[in-house]
């Protein structure tokens, strides 16, 4: 069978130089307390025009934390309105302006789980769905942890799940485990931890 697809060996000879669409406008296509849609008109270079909506740009990066506590994951249960249900993830957040990576993985941990940490080492960063929004987050490992507790945001004190590193390949397998950044971050997890 002949696949319609060849294989890249080097996905860096791809031709990177594409000519982007001219953005012709850029306007307000609705707007909440917390979202703004936009609708992006553009001019591809073959004379198309096409209208594309999106989330307004992300202005700040947020983190993603995995606290290694011995032979434990720390993981927090909290409620989240878009599956409208509890769910284990990992401590989470926007990085406010001026703080490092690490700054801001250390007080999302202080915030979340009332733990701060004396190392952290970098993992990846991901940017999720990105037909629609521009969002990096970083994913990071912390290791070393004291006691110190931050107020947060949180309506409600977070859960404090621990979770046995090696079952990383159950969580990934559990089909209620679903949110993609967590599953990026575990795998990531898991590949270093293999090196």
């Amino acid at each position: 069978m002949v696949s319609l697809f060849p294989i890249l060996s080097n996905y860096k000879t791809l031709n990177m130089s594409k000519q982007l669409p001219e953005i012709l406008n850029i306007s307000v296509a609705a707007k909440s307390r917390i979202f703004e849609i936009q609708a992006v008109e553009l001019k591809f270079s073959n004379g198309a025009l096409r209208t594309y909506e999106r989330f307004r740009p992300a202005t700040r990066a947020a983190v993603m934390v995995l606290p290694i506590d011995g032979e434990d994951l720390l993981m927090v249960r909290e409620y989240v309105v878009g599956t409208e249900r509890y769910e284990l993830g990992f401590c989470k957040g926007l990085m406010e302006p001026g703080e490092t990576m690490e700054q801001s993985a250390n007080r999302e941990m202080q915030e979340e789980l009332g733990l701060g940490a004396r190392e952290f080492t970098f993992l990846r960063t991901v940017n999720s769905n990105l037909t629609f929004m521009n969002a990096q987050m970083h994913i990071l490992i912390a290791r070393d942890f004291y006691p110190s507790q931050l107020e947060g945001d949180e309506p409600e004190p977070l859960e404090l799940v621990r979770f046995p590193l090696s079952k990383i390949r159950e969580l990934i397998a559990d089909t209620n485990f679903m949110e993609a950044r967590n599953l990026v971050a575990l795998y990531a997890l898991r590949d270093y931890l293999q090196a």
